[in-house]
């Protein structure tokens, strides 16, 4: 486990597509892990989240669907402006239209497409594809 609940939750879900897994269990939960789970699932890479209490820090139960090439935490996170969204766009994604840059901006956890759109930039977080 890494000390970064991000990264273990991206490896976690990962680990599990590969081995063809229908769900998988995230701990540690966190807000940022809850926030991103939600963003991932409202594009269709995962199904239900089901936040569980434990009494400690909780969990995270997650419906895989096999639709995840790729997802990976970006460190550092690396600030972003929005008129340089593409070029890391190029850096990570392997190509136009396919996957997505998750960014922390001023307007909450977003996708690159909507920050692009609205014109702000923030912190690159992960991707996904």
């Amino acid at each position: 486990m890494t000390t970064d609940p991000l990264t273990n939750a991206l490896e976690t879900i990962k680990a599990n597509e590969e081995r063809h897994k229908k769900e998988c269990v995230i701990y540690p939960a966190s807000n940022l892990v809850g926030r991103v789970l939600r963003l991932i699932q409202s594009k269709g890479y995962v199904g239900e989240i089901e936040f569980i209490d434990d009494g400690r820090t909780g969990k995270f139960r997650v419906q895989l669907f096999g639709r995840i090439n790729a997802c990976k935490a970006v460190k550092p996170r690396f600030s972003v402006k929005a008129k340089e969204i593409e070029r890391w766009e190029e850096r990570f994604l392997p190509g136009r239209g396919i996957g997505y840059l998750i960014i922390s901006t001023s307007k909450g956890i977003i996708t690159h497409d909507v920050a692009k759109e609205n014109g702000i930039g923030g912190k690159i977080l992960a991707y996904i594809y």
